[in-house]
C-alpha cells in the first residue's frame, strides 16, 4: 500500500507543476502569438544578396511576387543550377533579353545549389554569358519553395524554372528549356508592345 500512495502522491505533484507551468504559460501565449504574427509578416518579403553585393528585396503578394522598387517591370526569376544544361544553354537568351529591354525588365537567377561559393557562380556567369542578376543567399530555398507552392508544383519540379511577374501578378512561367522568343512574348505583351 505504501508504494500505490507513493506513485499516487508523485502522480499528483506531477499534475499540480504541469498545471502552472500552462497556468505561467499564459502571458507567453500572447507573447508567443505576437511572435509569429511578425514571422508571419516577415516571410512575405525575401532579402536576396546578389554577386555584387546588392540586396535585392522580393515580397511575395496574392497573385506572385515582386521586386521592390521595380513597380510597372516586368521581373523574372529563373531557378537554375550551375550544373545543369538546359540551365546554362538558357543563361545567354536571358542575358539577351535583359539587355533589350534592361528598363522594362529585371532577370534574377536563383540558384537551388545552397552553400555554393560564390566563384562558382562567377564561373557560370563567364563561362555562359549570366550577365544578369544571380542571388547567393540563404534566402534562396525558401523563395524557391514559395514560388513553386504558389505555382503549384511540388517541390519536385524540373529546372530551369522561370515565372514572369509584373507588379506581383504571375504573367507566365517555364519548366525546362524555352525559345527565347516565346519568353519575349510574354515580355511584349505585359509591357503592352
Amino acid at each position: 500500500m505504501s508504494k500505490f500512495s507513493i506513485l499516487t502522491s508523485l502522480l499528483a505533484v506531477t499534475l499540480l507543476f504541469q498545471a502552472c507551468s500552462k497556468e505561467d504559460k499564459s502571458h507567453d501565449t500572447t507573447n508567443k502569438a505576437n511572435q509569429e504574427a511578425n514571422a508571419l509578416l516577415a516571410t512575405n518579403q525575401f532579402v536576396l544578396k546578389s554577386l555584387d553585393n546588392k540586396e535585392y528585396v522580393i515580397e511575395k503578394k496574392a497573385d506572385g511576387f515582386a521586386l521592390k522598387g521595380a513597380k510597372g517591370k516586368v521581373i523574372i526569376l529563373d531557378v537554375f543550377a550551375t550544373w545543369c544544361p538546359p540551365c546554362q544553354a538558357e543563361a545567354s537568351h536571358l542575358a539577351s533579353l535583359q539587355k533589350k529591354y534592361k528598363n522594362d525588365l529585371k532577370v534574377i537567377g536563383i540558384t537551388v545549389e545552397e552553400n555554393i561559393p560564390n566563384t562558382k557562380l562567377e564561373n557560370f556567369r563567364k563561362q555562359f554569358g549570366a550577365t544578369y542578376t544571380l542571388v547567393n543567399s540563404s534566402e534562396n530555398m525558401r523563395l524557391i519553395n514559395e514560388i513553386a507552392a504558389k505555382l503549384k508544383i511540388g517541390r519536385n519540379f524540373g529546372i530551369p524554372l522561370m515565372a514572369l511577374y509584373k507588379d506581383g501578378k504571375l504573367i507566365n512561367f517555364y519548366q525546362g528549356a524555352t525559345e527565347e522568343e516565346f519568353i519575349e512574348s510574354d515580355i511584349k505583351k505585359a509591357l503592352g508592345k
